[in-house]
C-alpha cells in the first residue's frame, strides 16, 4: 500500500525550468501523445478563436493548433518560465503565441475567456486534480471544450516495482485511474465527460537511459517526502537487479505508460450526469533507441 504523500510545486517547477534546454531531445512519449491527442480534433465540430495550450512545456502542440485553426490565437501557459519562453517562438514572426507562467490552481485569466483548453500529459502534476479542473472549467466559455491527456496507474509500474528492491518509500509517484478522472470532471461542472485509455510501451537497454529521460523532461519526483541527494552505490545496484526481472524477450527493458485521453464540454445549461464511456485499445511498443 503507498502511503499518502503531496507534491512539492516548488520542486516540480524547479525540476521543468532546469529541463527546459533538454526537454526536445528526450521528449520521445509527449510529442507522440500529443500528436493523438490533437488528431482527436479532427472528429469534433469547433471552431474557437482563443485556445489555451495548458501545461505548454516547449510548445509542441502550438503549431498544429495554429494551422488547425487559422482564425484563433493561441496562448501558452506552464509554471516553468524557461519552458513558457520555448513555447513562445514557436509559431511564424507574423503569428506567434502568447505566453504565461501560471499554476494551473490560479490561473490569472477572467471567467468564460477561452473557447478551447489542450492540455497534454500535464494532470498529473496537479495536486489535488480538482482544484486545476475547476479553474479550467471557469475559464471556458459555455458551448466550449477541454481536451486532455494524462498518466494512468500502470504508469511506470516497472520502476515502481523495482524500487521496492530498495525501500518502502515512495519513488514514483501514483496517478488516478479514468473513473475517478471522469467523476472529478462531473463534479468540476464538465458535461459529457468521455474518457479512454491506451498503453505505449517505450523499451530501453538499460535502465540509466530511462532514468536520464525522465530528467532531461524534469520529470523527477516531487514527492515532499522524497530523499535529497544521491543514494549510494548498493541503492543503485538493488534498483538495477529489481528492474532486470523485466527484461523482455528482445533483451530490452520495458517502460509502461498508461495515457488516458479525455473530452468534456462546458454545458450551455447545467447539464444532466452522463456515465463516462471507455474505449480500451491495443497496446502500443515504441523501441528508445
Amino acid at each position: 500500500m503507498v502511503e499518502p504523500y503531496t507534491l512539492d510545486r516548488r520542486a516540480a517547477r524547479l525540476a521543468f525550468s532546469r529541463a527546459a534546454e533538454t526537454y526536445d531531445g528526450a521528449a520521445v512519449l509527449q510529442r507522440e501523445v500529443g500528436a493523438r491527442l490533437l488528431s482527436r480534433l479532427e472528429y469534433i465540430k469547433l471552431d474557437p478563436l482563443r485556445i489555451m495550450d495548458l501545461g505548454t512545456g516547449t510548445g509542441e502542440a502550438i503549431e498544429p493548433l495554429l494551422q488547425r485553426y487559422r482564425k484563433a490565437s493561441v496562448l501558452a501557459v506552464d509554471f516553468a518560465a524557461p519552458m513558457v519562453a520555448k513555447a513562445r517562438r514557436r509559431g511564424h514572426w507574423y503569428r506567434r503565441p502568447g505566453g504565461i507562467c501560471a499554476d494551473a490552481h490560479q490561473l490569472p485569466l477572467a471567467d468564460m475567456t477561452m473557447d478551447l483548453v489542450v492540455s497534454n500529459l500535464m494532470l498529473q502534476w496537479c495536486d489535488p486534480l480538482s482544484g486545476c479542473l475547476s479553474e479550467v472549467r471557469r475559464v471556458l466559455k459555455p458551448g466550449s471544450l477541454f481536451l486532455f491527456a494524462t498518466f494512468g496507474p500502470d504508469t511506470l509500474k516497472e520502476l515502481r516495482e523495482a524500487w521496492y528492491e530498495v525501500d518502502t518509500a515512495v519513488h514514483v509517484h501514483t496517478f488516478p485511474d479514468m473513473h475517478d478522472i471522469g467523476d472529478a470532471l462531473l463534479q468540476a461542472g464538465f458535461s459529457e465527460p468521455v474518457v479512454d485509455m491506451e498503453v505505449i510501451t517505450l523499451t530501453y537497454p538499460a535502465l540509466s537511459g530511462l532514468l536520464k529521460d525522465l530528467k532531461q523532461i524534469g520529470a523527477q519526483s516531487a514527492v515532499d517526502s522524497r530523499a535529497r541527494g544521491l543514494f549510494g552505490k548498493g541503492a543503485w545496484q538493488a534498483l538495477q537487479q529489481g528492474y532486470e526481472g523485466f527484461r523482455n524477450e528482445a533483451g530490452c527493458l520495458p517502460a509502461t505508460y498508461e495515457i488516458i485521453y479525455g473530452i468534456a464540454w462546458v454545458p450551455d445549461v447545467p447539464p444532466p450526469s452522463p456515465g463516462v464511456q471507455a474505449y480500451p485499445v491495443q497496446p502500443i511498443i515504441l523501441k528508445k533507441r
